[in-house]
């Protein structure tokens, strides 16, 4: 199902200002506040939330992509128009609250999010990107935590942002302020890859349709035991491995997997 946009550059509280589509297991969340340069304003979040609460118990949703309209800013973070008109403590709280909801709903998702950026992406909008679990790149696309410059330190970005990449690199980006190409982005690995724009949308579809390829719930489980054994030390996180290895091993999914290459046949999954 696609939804409209005509109305989402005026009115940004209408469901059009997300468009939701899926093709082929592969469900396409569409930024489309192009007017706006695609910023989280709460609306936004609470569509995005709602948009990744409905996929995580859609059977037919393998992989999630997300992108923005327009080309020229896939996010420009918050909504300061929005909060500008509505700062205070309560909004200050319930704004941060809200979109670090929906950062850690797509890390905790079971399926796969993958950002597919053109264009610039700053403050929360890095913290998107920071946020999923692969991320494509436009050449000539950049990236920034700016808060700096207008006297507010990227707060809740910092979190995915040193998450994402090496501490140095994370604190150059939010002690500078400054916009970073898409070639710096892959060398501290923001993204994973960068690709000419005409081949962006090809170079997501074709990683995306690999993944949705897999079992959905091989891969729900290795990516929640991936960044749960991530924050453990090393021998807990051995024990917890062991542990999923029996899990994993019993599963329908692996034995049908096992059961096909001994037969030199393709798999047929049923996710679990």
């Amino acid at each position: 199902m696609t939804v409209s946009a005509s109305r989402a550059a005026v009115d940004p509280t209408v469901s059009e200002i997300l468009e939701r589509s899926l093709d082929a297991s592969v469900l396409t969340l569409r930024l489309n506040r192009p007017r706006a340069g695609n910023s989280l304003s709460l609306p936004m979040i609470a569509a995005l939330q709602s948009a990744l609460d409905d996929a995580a118990l859609d059977e037919a949703v393998h992989v999630i992509v997300l992108e923005a309209a327009g080309g020229k800013v896939f996010c420009a973070g918050h909504d300061l128009g929005e909060v500008r008109e509505r700062n205070s403590p309560a909004f200050a709280k319930e704004m941060a609250s809200r979109c670090s909801r929906m950062m850690q709903t797509i890390v905790n998702h079971p399926r796969p999010v993958i950002a597919k950026v053109r264009g610039v992406a700053t403050a929360a909008g890095a913290q998107l990107v920071a946020s999923c679990d692969l991320a494509f790149a436009a050449d000539d696309a950049r990236f920034a935590t700016p808060g700096v410059n207008i006297g507010l330190w990227c707060i809740t970005p910092m979190v995915a942002l040193s998450r994402a990449v090496s501490r140095k690199h994370a604190m150059q980006m939010l002690l500078t302020g400054r916009l970073f190409d898409a070639q710096h982005a892959f060398r501290i690995g923001l993204v994973n890859e960068v690709v000419a724009e005409a081949q962006l949308d090809q170079a997501v579809r074709e990683t995306a349709l690999e993944i949705a390829s897999k079992s959905t719930f091989t891969v729900a489980l290795g990516k929640q035991s991936f960044y749960r054994q991530a924050d453990m030390g090393l021998s807990d996180a051995y024990e917890y491995a062991s542990e999923l290895v029996v899990r994993n091993l019993m599963a329908e999914d692996a034995v049908e997997g096992i059961s096909a290459f001994v037969e030199k046949r393709k798999p047929v999954w049923k996710g679990r």
